[in-house]
């Protein structure tokens, strides 16, 4: 792991103290947890952007192969 430091509000480590008697869990650990859920958030935001930025990002061209002719030709025994 890689030591970071971080400032967070009188009333953020209020309420990080308050989690960790909670939960039995020491802050650093509970902060690690906030970070992990909000980069698979983001992430996973990010991923269906780009999804969405690319689909149907080849609809015009009329460059292309033939793919059912190029598909049946593998197809073939």
């Amino acid at each position: 792991m890689i030591r970071t430091q971080i400032y967070l509000t009188d009333k953020q480590r209020t309420e990080i103290a308050a989690l960790s008697n909670t939960f039995g869990k020491k802050q650093s650990e509970l902060i690690r947890e906030a970070v992990d859920l909000l980069i698979n958030q983001k992430g996973r935001k990010r991923r269906e952007a780009i999804l969405s930025e690319a689909a149907g990002l080849w609809k015009d061209r009329r460059n292309l192969p033939d793919f059912k002719a190029i598909r049946s030709e593998w197809d073939r025994q």
